[in-house]
């Protein structure tokens, strides 16, 4: 197992992230939608792995939903800095998380551009339940 931690740029949202395999064995995605584009996002999951996301000031906390509307982006909204995707099943959370918050020199797999268009609704949910992170401990109450 690989523990990393992360945050965002103030610290506000703070990730501690378990991987089964070593960081360089990931291949992170680059969705080519605008909005990942223009934060320049690369994600990564791990559906044995684990994420805990936390939260000091709740009211700094921002989610925003685009595209197909399932899952949201969340960010904080004193630095501007892009977390990650966040999508609640019918009984817990699944994640992917933006690479670039990860603390530390952490090198990962070279990145490869995936198309959030090219899956429709109804696709991409049963897709990230295979793909993301499905240990996601994340407080409700902060959305």
């Amino acid at each position: 197992m690989f523990n990393l931690t992360g945050s965002c740029h103030c610290g506000n949202i703070h990730v501690d992230v378990t991987l089964t395999r070593a960081p360089d064995e990931y291949t992170p995605r680059e969705c080519d939608c605008k909005f990942c584009r223009k934060h320049g996002a690369s994600y990564i999951s791990d559906p044995s792995g684990s994420l805990v996301i936390s939260v000091n000031n709740k009211d700094l906390l921002r989610k925003y939903r685009q595209g197909s509307r399932i899952a949201d982006m969340i960010f904080c909204s004193n630095c501007g800095v892009l977390v990650g995707a966040i999508c609640q099943t019918e009984d817990h959370f699944i994640a992917a998380l933006n690479i670039k918050i990860i603390n530390g020199d952490i090198t990962f797999g070279v990145g490869k551009p995936v198309s959030s268009k090219a899956l429709s609704a109804d696709q991409k949910v049963p897709r990230w339940k295979k793909l993301w992170f499905s240990n996601v401990q994340f407080d409700p109450s902060a959305t």
